[in-house]
């Protein structure tokens, strides 16, 4: 990154994970600590983390594609336009996300469905990528972390052994500070932002939505099924699966002009539909407007376009296998809770560990279970109560996931949205706030009871 720039992420992670991997299991061979077994179980719990994400992955490809060519981003977008007021854009984008992830409590669901409408409607009403996916991501990762239906909630609740209910009720504590502050944050951007020559252009905008698409409220039953189904608590892959389906035959129900206008499909028979289909569906699809910035945003890019990211989470599974494997966690773990003697260090160091388990896992499930696992017995030494810790766990590793370029979370994000990750990054202002939050609360002691122990030192 300091010398061949924030493109470098995309072009040398996947080689610079794997030459990772490889020094850290030729150390371990070196130091005769590497043994078949903990290699073996090391590498299972990385790939039993990280593989289902892939199938979601390639579902969410296709999301994007047939919900763009099917008219759903494209009527949201329309509506959007004309309802939104430019300088409330960021804090309702925020809001709505923020809602919509309590309800299903997945921050990849949201931000791969309602996200993808919100970067297309801030493009058009001239914001900054940045601090669209900044707002997006940081009110899909609040709803993440406060829904009883969030599966990095359950985990860092139960590695714990904390009922969920209370860990929610003492996340409310560093959350809501953190996302009051982010809302005052997007507002004054809204509000000081000029978005007066690009709003008075959205007329031509408007005008080549709705000559390449048939712009109708039934598109919107597509969105409406897959949000019920999320109501329903009906498992996530098979809710995307659905969307991908309908998605599919609202491109032949409502859009039956758009196949052949496609870059790459041909006219005629049903058949040639049908193989124009599978291209939408596999590769990169664009078309051509005459409006350039409608046909950057209407481009997709299908499964071949999530292929990059399903490779670099593949490889950052393997790097963490690696690092589990050989043992060197398990040693820096021990080297850091060691030396710990008091509970703002412990929750200092608890955060510092939980960013540096995202590096190094590329997973933020593996990190909470490692993180939970270092520092049970240590917050127990110190009378400190077990959801200080199941907190303290999800503001830095469950919200920062998405800020590192090789996570997973941070790669899915940055290829469903388009924007990199090093430039959204700076702007996802409850992430960024809430590690900091966790720190600020065991500096005062805010609702953190004292330890009976005399060991600790306050």
């Amino acid at each position: 990154m300091i010398y061949a720039g924030s493109g470098a992420i995309s072009d040398y992670s996947h080689l610079m994970l794997l030459l990772a991997s490889a020094v850290a299991l030729g150390l371990s061979v070196m130091t005769r600590s590497c043994e078949k077994m903990r290699m073996r179980e090391g590498m299972r719990r990385s790939a039993s983390q990280i593989l289902p994400a892939v199938p979601l992955l390639l579902l969410i490809a296709m999301i994007a594609a047939t919900w763009m060519w099917s008219g759903v981003v494209p009527t949201l977008i329309e509506y959007g336009i004309r309802v939104l007021n430019p300088t409330f854009f960021l804090v309702i984008t925020c809001g709505v996300c923020a809602f919509v992830s309590v309800l299903t409590g997945s921050s990849w669901t949201t931000i791969a469905t309602i996200g993808v409408a919100f970067i297309g409607i801030g493009r058009i009403l001239g914001f900054s990528e940045g601090w669209i996916a900044g707002a997006i991501i940081s009110g899909a990762y609040f709803g993440d972390k406060v829904s009883p239906l969030s599966d990095t909630t359950v985990v860092a609740s139960s590695s714990c052994g904390v009922d969920l209910f209370e860990h929610i009720r003492y996340l409310m504590i560093t959350a809501m500070p953190a996302m009051s502050i982010a809302l005052v944050v997007y507002f004054c951007v809204g509000l000081f932002t000029d978005t007066s020559v690009v709003t008075a252009s959205s007329g031509e905008i408007l005008e080549a939505l709705h000559t390449t698409f048939n712009i109708t409220p039934w598109t919107l039953v597509i969105p409406g099924v897959v949000l019920l189904m999320i109501v329903l608590r009906v498992k996530t892959l098979y809710t995307l699966a659905a969307g991908s389906v309908l998605g599919i035959a609202g491109i032949f129900m409502f859009q039956p002009e758009i196949l052949s206008r496609l870059e790459g499909a041909t006219h005629g028979s049903v058949w040639e539909h049908v193989m124009a289909m599978l291209h939408v569906l596999g590769t990169e699809t664009s078309l051509s407007s005459g409006v350039p910035a409608l046909d950057d945003l209407a481009a997709t890019g299908g499964i071949t376009g999530m292929l990059p990211t399903i490779m670099l989470i593949l490889c950052a599974m393997i790097f963490g296998g690696v690092m589990i494997g050989s043992g060197m966690l398990a040693t820096i773990a021990m080297a850091i809770t060691s030396r710990l003697s008091h509970r703002r260090s412990l929750v200092g160091t608890t955060v510092g560990s939980g960013l540096f388990l995202n590096a190094c896992t590329a997973d933020q499930y593996l990190s909470i279970i490692i993180g939970a696992n270092m520092y049970r017995d240590v917050y127990t030494r110190y009378s400190l109560e077990p959801r200080l810790l199941s907190r303290t766990l999800e503001d830095s590793v469950s919200v920062t996931s998405v800020l590192i370029p090789w996570n997973s979370c941070g790669v899915t994000q940055a290829t469903v949205l388009g924007v990199a990750t090093v430039v959204y990054m700076p702007f996802c202002i409850f992430n960024l706030l809430s590690p900091v939050m966790s720190v600020i609360m065991a500096w005062t002691g805010y609702k953190i009871p004292r330890p009976a122990l005399k060991t600790e030192v306050i």
